[in-house]
């Protein structure tokens, strides 16, 4: 871990805080609550998410466009299509958006579109891929491999914070495990060390890590009581008819009522949570 030249806290107190958009940022006082679906389908569907969760306690939109399967027959996502809906979707609501990257060929058509980059959990150790990212201008979403240790996790933003990009926002969203009852095991312990060890923001993904709805509230609770700067969950209009990830995804009301149950804990652990990013005041950029 020693190597971690750039991820590591340099005092107690070392924290960045990463700016999404010029009104949302994570890794301060304020946390920050994603929610979107785990595949854009359509406007329509994307117009929904946002129309509902811009008037929520939720300050930024996720979807993918290209999409990691395990089977070459699943859906792959719209590519291109679906980058034009996002964008289009982030300039009507003012809310920044969030979609992963799968290779060092979509980077451009991403950053033109999108608001943050994700690095997915397959991708976490794709060094040259780490290093493209590390390129470019754009905050970028590293989620933790399904196998990976934490040190690995760590030297994997090293990566791209080496290639010139301080904007890493750390994700946790659970490890594989022997247990089939959960998808994987969201690893709490985890959050708390990144936490100690970093001065990178860290978010969770509780919906990846439970892959079943009814667990995902309590984990994104225990999340931010941990000390998480955020969560990103899957929601969908119609969940159960979403194309990729169905059985994790809330509807879009139980991810506003999550949204509003954490302001509490929040509190608790002296955090705060921000209007929705349709509701917060513009901010001059110096």
């Amino acid at each position: 871990m020693q190597k971690a030249k750039l991820a590591l806290k340099a005092t107690p107190d070392h924290q960045t805080i990463v700016r999404l958009s010029d009104r949302v940022t994570v890794g301060g006082q304020d946390l920050l609550i994603v929610g979107g679906p785990c595949s854009v389908e359509n406007q329509a569907q994307m117009e929904a998410v946002a129309g509902r969760l811009t008037v929520a306690p939720i300050q930024a939109i996720r979807g993918g466009v290209y999409k990691p399967r395990t089977s070459p027959y699943d859906f792959q996502g719209l590519g291109l299509e679906g980058l034009k809906i996002l964008a289009s979707v982030r300039d009507r609501y003012a809310m920044p958006v969030i979609t992963e990257v799968m290779a060092i060929s979509q980077i451009e058509a991403v950053c033109a579109h999108a608001d943050v980059l994700q690095i997915g959990s397959r991708n976490m150790q794709n060094f040259d891929l780490l290093k493209a990212v590390g390129e470019v201008n754009k905050p970028v979403v590293l989620k933790r491999g399904l196998a990976a240790t934490i040190e690995e996790f760590v030297m994997a933003a090293e990566y791209i914070l080496s290639h010139g990009n301080p904007q890493v926002i750390l994700c946790e969203r659970g490890i594989r495990s022997f247990d089939t009852y959960t998808r994987n095991v969201l690893d709490l312990g985890a959050v708390v060390a990144l936490k100690q060890i970093t001065h990178l923001p860290v978010i969770v993904d509780p919906s990846h890590a439970a892959g079943k709805r009814e667990l995902v509230a309590n984990l994104a609770r225990a999340a931010i009581a941990c000390g998480a700067d955020g969560v990103m969950v899957e929601c969908h209009p119609e969940p159960e008819k979403s194309v990729s990830d169905a059985r994790q995804a809330l509807s879009l009301e139980e991810m506003v009522s999550l949204a509003q149950s954490l302001k509490s804990i929040a509190a608790a652990v002296n955090k705060s949570i921000p209007a929705g990013a349709g509701n917060l005041p513009r901010l001059s950029l110096v």
